[in-house]
């Protein structure tokens, strides 16, 4: 037979073929082949493997946890409180000795690389970072005032956090004269200077923690406003949105329910950006003088009394400094790090 006619027969045999339901019965015997890696792995978990990857976001992360860390427990770490004026008794004189503005005092090392103890009242006390001019640990200072500093902004940006997202996805969503309003509110709200807002409210409420709080909330919500309206305008068209406003899903549902959840990263990175810059905030008012009260102490107070005495004692200001340094750069390192985790570009992937 001529290859011609095998074509013919070929293609008959083809053209009459009929499809039995054999045809249509899965195989559970193949083999396919599938990255299980990949498959294995949702969104948050790819977020955690590129932000580990990232040196510097491990050691900014390492940074602010020791700090917490000692701003937990290094007050408890020696028997001075923040407000504790140490004295000892002086036999010879009758009095009570304070310990002003005493160096760094630290019994054992002395003896490590002397060989002899202290020949001095305070043989017997340690003081890790020295006192301050009224004879106060400046160890037990510093890690309260960093826990106070914390405590302030980790509230304020909570708060800020839910107010200026709340405020941002509702003025996107709506968009047209209820969008145009919001937004002339946010700038006129941010076109006043802070310190201005502070001097308005020094003069209603008393200094100290509350006033720093409620002046990191007028002024900090606006740059997560405009993260959450940005990231809004640009969800709010997709064909999921459309799907849930053709099925009558409320407008409440869809933007707690739908926007939020995809626009939670932008949000988070803005926090870690803006924690450090409410610290420093609260840090700069302390620095002027309306911030914390004595006998309380923050980051900020502790920097303004150790700036009077820079030129003699300036073991005193150090560590405060060390500490608010170490917190603004480590916030930004992680928040970098949290920018490129949850962004990824495609080399980096």
């Amino acid at each position: 037979m001529s290859r011609k006619n095998k074509k013919t027969v070929s293609e008959a045999a083809v053209n009459t073929y009929v499809p039995s339901a054999e045809d249509f019965v899965l195989d559970v015997n193949r083999d396919i082949t599938t990255d299980r890696n990949f498959a294995s792995q949702g969104f948050w978990k790819g977020v955690c493997t590129r932000f580990f990857k990232n040196t510097r976001a491990v050691i900014g992360l390492v940074i602010i946890v020791l700090i917490i860390i000692f701003a937990l427990i290094g007050p408890s770490l020696n028997q001075y409180g923040y407000s504790d004026i140490v004295s000892v008794y002086d036999e010879e004189t009758g009095k009570e000795i304070t310990a002003r503005s005493m160096p760094p005092h630290i019994p054992a090392l002395h003896k490590l690389f002397t060989g002899e103890d202290y020949d001095d009242l305070f043989a017997e006390h340690t003081f890790i970072f020295g006192t301050d001019s009224l004879g106060r640990d400046l160890w037990t200072r510093v890690w309260y005032g960093a826990r106070v500093s914390l405590l302030i902004a980790f509230v304020t940006i909570f708060i800020d956090m839910i107010v200026g997202m709340s405020f941002g996805l509702i003025s996107g969503f709506f968009g047209g004269v209820t969008d145009s309003f919001m937004q002339r509110f946010v700038e006129i709200a941010n076109s006043i200077p802070r310190l201005v807002i502070v001097g308005v409210l020094a003069t209603f409420m008393t200094k100290g923690i509350g006033l720093v709080i409620v002046a990191l909330l007028l002024t900090e919500w606006i740059g997560m406003s405009k993260i959450a309206r940005a990231e809004m305008l640009k969800i709010k068209n997709m064909e999921y949105i459309m799907a849930s406003r053709t099925l009558g899903a409320k407008s409440g549902r869809i933007i707690f329910k739908d926007v939020l959840p995809n626009t939670i990263g932008p949000i988070i990175t803005q926090m870690m950006f803006s924690i450090p810059t409410a610290i420093f905030t609260e840090a700069f008012l302390s620095f002027v003088g309306v911030g914390i009260m004595l006998p309380q102490c923050s980051v900020g107070s502790l920097i303004e009394d150790g700036f009077n005495n820079i030129t003699t004692l300036p073991y005193q200001i150090l560590p405060p400094i060390l500490v608010l340094a170490f917190l603004m750069l480590a916030f930004n390192f992680v928040g970098d790090g949290l920018r490129e985790a949850l962004a990824p570009r495609i080399e980096d992937m």
